[in-house]
């Protein structure tokens, strides 16, 4: 053990003697406070029960009253009708002290003696005989022998009550002594709890500066430690940044080879080839759009860890898109002697509010690891209702899934066991992907599988249906029966190959295109001749497509509203929410495939015209 190991070893221990001296010291200060307030408590009860103050001068009233209604009586009996009146109301004021004094009577030690009894009984007896002469009801009439004898009766109280009011003087005098002894303790007491809180109020401001200084310690520490997470988050945020950035430019740097690749292939498969050539092609292709797929997952991947991948909501046909879905899938399942079914319930509304792309992304990606995993029989794309849900079912009769591994299957990176990974390849990325586009829709994805026997995923989503809509004509339709004529294409790009592409691209329908290396030399375009479309790029040097597309806006005469279609390899949302503030009409994404820009120039040509 070191020396700072040993330092620190003693102060834990010095701090641990002194948490457990602090803790004794407040216990005894607690306890001592207990029993100095319960000592208070019995010593204001006992001073509270000693207080006979309010009995005495009870009884010195009573006494008063008698005598009082002794002179009215004498004087009542010496006249034959004078001082009734009075006789009366002194009468009913004794009566009165007689009640006051039985109210007085609980909690005094007083009226538990023999002489309060016995004066007590004498006094109600007597006012039950005078009741008859004076009182609420009299059964007797009141004259002169009545009043005598009603005086003499009287008279017999005056030793007792007189005797009784001694008494309780001399009791008075005796409590009051008790009183002030008990006062005098009390103060004592008093005294010493001051004292005691007085070194209890020390220590603990003793205890509470040093909680203070260590409280000011570690403010500063918590200071320090939230500037550090200031400065960590600040790097976060400028990583975050820096990651978006570089996803963006990730995305339009493969993104635009992918472009020429893709295209090229397209325009080769469009040409006369030997049937080893074409196969050969396919297989090209195949391979490119793999990679394509891969680079899109680890896109969604990363908006969905950023939060910033959104779903919206449009009107779908259910019938369509299952179709649709079934037509693209269809080559790779008869490829593997699959067949590939699509049934829709015909309970479900013709129009319902869904988020196609997406649902389209999570359906291609189930229905090709059922094609994947299934090498005899059949798969079939079932939607049908639930309740207040739309179910679409991916069923399939392929080799099923392990129990154990149902658990780990939306995991990142995970495809079951190692044996798939060699067989089958992958990134393991789609089904935790599709899993969370479908929750971000309102849904949930779930499975059930039996190993041998194939699976069912199962995709729930909200049912909202919308209301009915006109099936818009087919874009082979439009091209079909809309007339045409060529149209004047200005493509702002800075890729030579993909100039090239275009151009192939864009003449097959005989259609004019020229180009612009950058944004200024676009603009420079629109507003010396006429174009009747724009096909502009975002990442180009001198000034890029938004800014081109806000100078174009500002022109002067009908260049400045020349239809303008964005065509870049930046496929993020935010970057279309971009492209349509600025002024653009639509937004495509690298790689544009031949069938897409054909239909664009097709709609736009039929405008045109």
């Amino acid at each position: 053990m070191n020396a700072a190991d040993s330092r620190l070893t003693v102060g834990l221990l010095r701090l641990r003697v002194l948490l457990a001296s602090t803790t004794v010291l407040l216990a005894l200060a607690l306890a001592a406070a207990a029993w100095v307030q319960v000592s208070q408590y019995r010593l204001l009860d006992r001073a509270a029960q000693n207080q006979d103050d309010y009995l005495q001068v009870g009884l010195h009233q009573l006494q008063a009253e008698f005598l009082r209604l002794r002179s009215a009586l004498q004087h009542a009996a010496s006249t034959d009708t004078g001082g009734r009146e009075a006789l009366q109301l002194r009468y009913d004021i004794f009566v009165s002290r007689i009640d006051l004094l039985d109210a007085l009577r609980t909690g005094h030690t007083l009226p538990q003696s023999h002489e309060f009894q016995d004066v007590a009984a004498r006094t109600r007896a007597f006012v039950e005989r005078a009741d008859r002469l004076l009182g609420p009801a009299p059964t007797e009439t009141l004259n002169g022998p009545a009043l005598k004898a009603l005086d003499a009766d009287l008279a017999t109280l005056d030793a007792p009550i007189h005797g009784l009011v001694l008494k309780g003087t001399h009791n008075v005098a005796t409590q009051a002594t008790l009183r002030n002894a008990t006062i005098g303790k009390y103060n004592r007491v008093g005294l010493a709890l001051t004292a005691l809180l007085t070194i209890t109020t020390f220590g603990f401001a003793l205890l509470a500066l040093g909680q203070l200084r260590r409280l000011d310690e570690r403010r500063l520490s918590l200071e320090r430690l939230a500037g550090a997470l200031r400065q960590a988050q600040h790097e976060a945020e400028a990583a975050n940044r820096a990651k978006s950035v570089f996803l963006a430019n990730m995305s339009h740097e493969i993104r635009t080879p992918f472009q020429g690749l893709l295209g090229m292939l397209e325009l080769l498969d469009a040409g006369a080839l030997a049937a080893s050539q074409r196969t050969q092609l396919h297989v090209a292709r195949d391979s490119a759009k793999h990679l394509l797929a891969i680079m899109n997952d680890l896109l969604d991947l990363s908006k969905l860890e950023a939060g910033t991948l959104n779903v919206g909501s449009e009107t779908v046909g259910l019938h369509a898109l299952a179709g649709d879905v079934q037509r693209l899938m269809q080559g790779q399942a008869v490829a593997k002697g699959l067949v590939l079914q699509a049934s829709v319930d015909p309970d479900l509304p013709a129009q319902v509010l869904l988020d196609a792309t997406r649902v389209r992304q999570v359906l291609y990606n189930l229905l090709s690891n059922a094609i994947k995993f299934t090498d005899h029989g059949s798969i079939t794309l079932d939607v049908h209702r639930s309740g207040s849900e739309i179910v679409v079912a991916v069923i399939d009769s392929g080799i099923g899934i392990q129990p154990a591994t149902l658990p780990r299957l939306f995991k990142r990176f995970g495809q079951g066991d190692d044996s798939r990974l060699r067989r089958h390849g992958g990134t393991g990325l789609g089904l935790e992907i599709s899993r969370n586009l479908a929750r971000l829709m309102g849904g949930d994805l779930t499975v059930q599988s039996t190993p041998g026997q194939g699976s069912r995923f199962e995709m729930r989503l909200p049912l909202r249906a919308a209301d009915p809509l006109q099936d818009a004509p087919a874009p082979a339709a439009v091209r079909a029966e809309a007339p045409r004529r060529p149209l004047r294409v200005l493509a702002a790009e800075d890729n030579a190959v993909n100039r090239e592409v275009l151009a192939a691209m864009i003449g097959i329908d005989g259609h004019q295109v020229s180009f612009a290396a950058n944004g200024l030399q676009a603009v420079h375009a629109v507003s010396s001749q006429p174009f009747d479309l724009v096909l502009m790029d975002l990442h180009m040097p001198e000034l890029d497509g938004i800014g081109a597309t806000h100078a174009i806006r500002a022109l002067a005469g009908p260049a400045a509203r020349v239809p303008i279609v964005a065509l870049t390899a930046d496929a993020f949302a935010e970057t279309r929410a971009r492209c349509l503030d600025a002024g653009m009409d639509e937004f495509l994404s690298k790689p544009v495939g031949l069938a897409e820009l054909t239909e664009l120039l097709a709609r736009h040509a039929a405008v045109a015209t």
